[in-house]
């Protein structure tokens, strides 16, 4: 493992169902570069990906380490769930697989997961939703991750899981209006469930949020997913 010191340069990478980003963070999570995206490729099966993150790689300069947020349920750094990708993903040892690649350690963690390790303050129960291409969730008891919760796949009403009913399809097939009113609901409902402190909305739809919301939920911007890498690399 590469010491830890003021010139630990982290590359920050988040995989989505339509996008894959990267950037560069020092020690303290504080980017030094630049967000650089591509779209995701299709089919999106793990050569092309990883191809897209190292031309992303190639655009950052220095970097000693990477983190990864993947989509999916993440296990020592192989990739058990895809269900926005592709289904080659199950079972693919990504983090060996990119630090083959890009000759430097890799850690892999959830997408939601590290967008939350971006967001937390770390004291109570702190629960982080993902809108997106999908609906990821991470759950978090004074800093500490409830790791593989796949909340998004659950149901939540009318037969249908958070994914199903908040997704970016069912959004651009119903409009932002009734799909704030679900997410109203879902937000009700998740209060009563978890009995969170705080409750953040982050992913590349949280901009279309157009509600009043409780004073214990707050919106955070797409790029804590990349901000939160950091957090992979502390003991």
């Amino acid at each position: 493992m590469v010491e830890d010191n003021g010139s630990i340069r982290t590359l920050s990478v988040d995989i989505g169902g339509s996008g894959v980003k990267a950037i560069v963070l020092d020690v303290t999570g504080k980017p030094l570069t630049e967000r650089v995206r591509l779209e995701t490729p299709q089919p999106a099966i793990p050569e092309v990906v990883i191809n897209a993150i190292t031309i992303l790689a190639a655009t950052q300069g220095q970097f000693d380490r990477v983190s990864v947020g993947f989509p999916g349920v993440v296990r020592c750094g192989v990739t058990e769930t895809a269900a926005n990708l592709d289904s080659n993903w199950i079972g693919f040892d990504l983090a060996t697989a990119l630090s083959g690649q890009l000759k430097k350690p890799v850690r892999v963690i959830n997408d939601a997961d590290m967008q939350g390790l971006g967001a937390i303050s770390g004291q109570g129960v702190e629960l982080v939703i993902t809108l997106g291409t999908g609906f990821g969730s991470a759950l978090f008891t004074d800093g500490k991750l409830v790791p593989n919760m796949e909340m998004g796949h659950h149901q939540f009403r009318k037969g249908e899981s958070y994914e199903e009913q908040l997704c970016r399809e069912t959004l651009e097939k119903i409009g932002e209006k009734r799909w704030n009113r679900r997410l109203e609901r879902a937000i009700a409902t998740l209060q009563r469930l978890f009995n969170y402190d705080w409750l953040y909305i982050g992913g590349g739809e949280a901009v279309r949020v157009n509600l009043n919301l409780p004073l214990n939920v707050k919106l955070i911007p797409n790029i804590t997913g990349l901000l939160g890498g950091i957090a992979l690399w502390r003991e």
